[in-house]
This record gives C-alpha cells, structure tokens and sequence, in this order.
C-alpha cells in the first residue's frame, strides 16, 4: 500500500527555515534565513491539505502551480518541482525570498485559517530553484526558430525582464535600455542583500545574456538616446521604468542636510556592498555609522531603510509612522525583524518641522554643509490619533494638539513611497496618455498604450507595487507583443 505524503499537516507543525540570530545578522548583509535541509523541505511541503480550490493559488498573482509542486517537493522529485514552479514564474528563487506572503499565498492558506499554520511556501519556492541552479537544471533559452522582429525594452527591473525572457523564448530579437551600471532595478539597487543577496539577481541577469537578451546600461532616455530613436530601431516597444520620483514632506527644513531620500540611501548602500566607489558614502552623507537615525514611512522601503541603518553601526534607529501598527501596510514579519534586530518603531507620529543643531545667527555661522543647507539636529515629532473611516474603511490619522516633541537626529530617511516621473516631459514624447496620477495609460489585458506598438507594465502603470505584480505584467505583455507582431493586430495597425 503506498505511503501517503501529504495532509501531514495535524501531526507535523510549521516550521521556517532557521533565521540567524539578531546579533549575527545586524553585524552582515547576508539573508537572515538559513537554507532549508532537503528532509525538511519536503518534510514542510507534505504539510500541504491540496485542496480542490487551492487559495494560495488564486491569491498568487501569477497562479503559480504551488499545490502541485509541494507535491512534487515532498515525493522527492525536485527536478520536476522546479520545471512546474518555473512554468509560471521567471524568477521564482526571487519571489521566495521577497513576496509578503503572508499577504498572499500563505495568508489565504486553508490549513492556515483553520489553525494549523500556513505551509512554508516560499521558503520551499526558493529551496527548489536554488537547488536547480546548484543541480545545473537552470539553462539558457534557446527558442525554437529565431525571428527577424526585435523588442526594445525600456527599465531592466522584474517587468522588464521577464518580458524580456518570454520574448526570447519566442525567437524575438531583445534589447534591454536602463539607466544604471546593472540589471535589476530595484531588485539590484533598492532591495538590501540580507532580503535579496545579488548574486542571486546576477545570475539571472547573466542567464539572460547567455539567451540572447542584450543589455544597454548607463543609458538614460531621453539624455542618451531619444525614445523616438528607440522606436525607430524596433518593431515594438515596451516601457518599464518603474517609479522613482520619491513622495516628499511640506515641512520647514525639508532640504536640510541630513534629510535623505530612501532610494539615494538604498542604492548607495548596495553600491558599497558590490564593491563601488560611492562618494556620498565615503563622505558621510549616506552613511547611518554612529548616527542617531530617523525614517519616516510604514512600508517595505522603511523596513528596508531602518535594517540597513542597524548594519551601518546606527547609533539608534526610530522609525516614524502616523498610524498604528495593525495599519502598518509593510510585512508584519519584517516589522519583526526589524524589532529584534533593535529598531524601535514609534506609532501614530509624523514629523512636523526639521531643525538645526543651533539656532539664530550661530545657524548661519556654524550649521551648513558644503551644499550650503542648514545640519539637522532635531525632528519635531507630531503624535497622531485615528479618526474616523474615510472612503476606503481605513481610520484616517488626526493631530493631537499641544503633544509635539524633539526628537535628536543626525539623519532622516524619507521612505515615503514612489511616484511616477514625468515621462512625456521628460522624453519629448507626443500621444502618450497618463492618468491623472502620471502613470502611463495602458490597456491592463494587453498592456497597449495610447501609442500603436508601445506597451507598458508594472510601476509605471500600476504606480508602486509588488514585484510579482510586475513579472506577471511583464510575461503578458510578452504574449501582446507577440501578437501585435505577428497577427491580425499589426496587420490593423499599419
């Protein structure tokens, strides 16, 4: 009679894979997370009840296949795991280490609402492929007939790329256009090595070069080339830039020095940990190392921009958020982390004004930089309470008169969230429709734009947003090009 491997879920408790301690981690940037052990893994997958109407599936952006590869994992049978996992998913190792899934796939888990506790799902995705690449199962694309029809791709973040994946398995011609010195976007520059160490992004990158996807960096459209130029060498385009205009504050100061935006912050952070020169670092201005450290924001860019100032020596480290914390919209497990790591999070406050060390005269004389901006030296800190619903259910955050304080700090972070650039200003471009928010116009079944042969995917279309949201863009907007350029819709174009 065969074994039954799976619905082990009553007598095998939920395990993760073992995190490194508070100590160790804040002293590196390597993933907090330890590798799952081959036993354990499909020890934690045999957890999975394999429902008939599989939740984790349909909450999953892109519908990954999860119920049948925990089957797979838990059989042993981890080469096939991995080609079902792949199927749906261009960068599946990456999803498993960065998705919140306790917003998606394991929070809407069955065994999870009955109790039980979640199955580990994306540390059992992330087990799979990285043993894929450590098994040699990871190949180059090689499509089956090559096409004359090239696809110039403007952003080389997760959109971006997985279009550009799909696209050369179906024999187009590919050239990825970005703006920094690698691919990745913020998957390279803006998400730290202890989420996402970045050989795990430049191995992806390098498998992309080894499929024919050829990559143009240091390029910024609309200074380096024209996007008519871009047009103009392809049959079709597809726009992921991503968003990264950072939202900014309406307060006294907000220029001073010390006052930073997280993406600056970010990237020079993951600079240095590549090995680069970064002046701004070396300097001083980007650099958290015995400073008394302030971010302001509740997301995933926070949480990113506080463990990084832990790992920079950060005298202290506060971060400022004007709801509580069951309103907090980053992962309540990075939350965590960051707790234990030494962050102290301060709920229902805003910054009210930015001030200098010295006021007066002595301000003038003593405090400013070379940049010629006043030094911070302190935040005034509004306390907030919530008030009633707005139109969306969420309570809305309310000043308490007469509660400001000073808080010390030698420098903020400002992780207030993204917004998208002026791209018609800023490349010349005429036709191209944007909504009242500034993201692109486009189509969200084919992700056309008000332009013919130029679509559009991710950030700049969704405004910010999850990686996974942007794959799952990127891979259908693969297919709608391919379409356009070679069915009827090309046909009724020209």
């Amino acid at each position: 009679m065969a074994t039954q491997k799976m619905l082990t879920f009553v007598s095998t408790p939920r395990e993760m894979p073992e995190k490194r301690s508070a100590a160790e981690r804040s002293e590196d940037f390597h993933e907090i997370y330890r590798e799952f052990a081959n036993q354990k893994a499909a020890e934690q997958a045999s957890r999975c009840s394999q429902c008939g109407v599989p939740y984790c599936q349909s909450h999953c952006p892109l519908h990954n296949n999860i119920p049948d590869w925990l089957r797979l994992t838990a059989e042993g049978r981890l080469e096939e795991a991995y080609r079902v996992s792949q199927a749906t998913n261009t960068f599946p190792e990456i999803c498993g280490r960065i998705c919140p899934q306790d917003r998606l796939c394991e929070g809407n888990c069955v065994i999870e609402q009955s109790g039980h506790g979640t199955v580990t799902i994306g540390a059992v995705e992330k087990y799979i492929t990285d043993t894929a690449w450590d098994k040699g199962w990871v190949l180059p694309t090689k499509p089956a007939q090559e096409r004359a029809e090239s696809v110039g791709i403007i952003g080389a973040g997760p959109g971006g790329l997985a279009a550009a994946d799909m696209l050369r398995q179906k024999g187009f011609q590919v050239t990825v256009y970005d703006r920094y010195d690698r691919a990745g976007g913020l998957l390279t520059y803006g998400i730290p090595g202890f989420k996402l160490e970045k050989d795990v992004v430049l191995r992806r990158n390098k498998l992309l070069e080894d499929s024919g996807v050829e990559f143009v960096l240091n390029c910024n459209v609309g200074e380096d080339i024209s996007f008519d130029a871009i047009r103009g060498k392809h049959d079709a385009v597809l726009i992921a830039t991503g968003v990264y205009k950072t939202r900014d504050l309406d307060l006294d100061n907000a220029d001073a020095g010390g006052v930073v935006r997280a993406i600056d912050y970010l990237t020079a952070s993951n600079k240095v940990e590549f090995g680069d020169d970064v002046p701004d670092f070396e300097d001083g201005e980007l650099n958290a190392n015995g400073k008394r450290v302030i971010v302001i924001g509740g997301g995933d860019t926070a949480m990113d921009c506080v463990r990084t100032a832990i790992r920079q020596g950060a005298q202290s480290v506060k971060c400022l958020y004007r709801r509580d914390r069951a309103n907090m919209p980053g992962s309540q497990r990075e939350v965590q982390n960051a707790e234990e790591e030494g962050v102290e999070f301060v709920w229902l406050s805003a910054p009210g004004a930015f001030t200098g060390h010295v006021t007066g005269d002595a301000a003038v004389a003593q405090e400013r930089d070379v940049a010629g901006l006043p030094q911070i030296g302190s935040v005034r800190i509004q306390k907030m309470r919530l008030g009633a619903p707005d139109v969306s259910g969420r309570q809305s955050p309310e000043l308490i008169d007469g509660a400001d304080y000073d808080e010390p700090a030698d420098l903020v972070i400002k992780a207030l969230g993204f917004e998208p650039e002026e791209l018609p200003r800023l490349w010349g471009v005429e036709g191209l429709e944007v909504t009242r928010w500034g993201t692109v116009k486009a189509n969200f079944q084919s992700h056309q734009t008000s332009i013919p042969g130029v679509f559009a995917v991710g950030d700049i279309v969704r405004g910010a947003s999850l990686v996974v949201w942007a794959i799952r863009d990127g891979r259908e907007a693969a297919d709608s090009i391919e379409s356009f350029l070679t069915g009827e819709a090309r046909i009724a174009a020209e």
